[in-house]
């Protein structure tokens, strides 16, 4: 699962008012090579929530990406690829993702997250 993905997911367990961002149980990342595209990180920079992305590739053990950022930072080479590996090549592969109101564990697998819900989280 690329961050990318982790970024959109929220818990929508019946009750939960605030279910973004998952927090990330780490089993085993691994780094898969994505082609560099500029015009869709540029485009992508303004739809993802910037703290949940810079805090979950930390957790990953990518500790690269800055804290805060501005859209002048879109004109730096060195930022652009960081912000690609973080988003696009680094994928959870093993692990969890965790309700941050619940603790609910969503469980990873071969890269896949499992989000199903129980009939009484419905």
């Amino acid at each position: 699962m690329r961050l990318l993905t982790h970024n959109m997911l929220s818990s929508n367990i019946k009750g939960v008012v605030n279910g973004f961002p998952l927090k990330i149980e780490v089993v085993k990342v691994v780094e898969k090579e994505v082609d560099f595209n500029i015009d869709f990180l540029k485009n992508m920079f303004h739809k993802v929530e910037w703290k949940a992305l810079a805090e979950a590739s930390r957790t990953m053990g990518y500790t690269e990406l800055p804290e805060n950022v501005d859209a002048a930072m879109l004109d730096s080479d060195d930022f652009l690829h960081k912000f690609h590996h973080a988003l696009l090549e680094l994928h959870l592969e093993e692990g969890a993702l965790v309700c941050p109101e619940t603790g609910r564990k969503f469980p990873v697998q071969k890269g896949i997250p499992n989000m199903l819900l129980h009939e009484d989280e419905v």
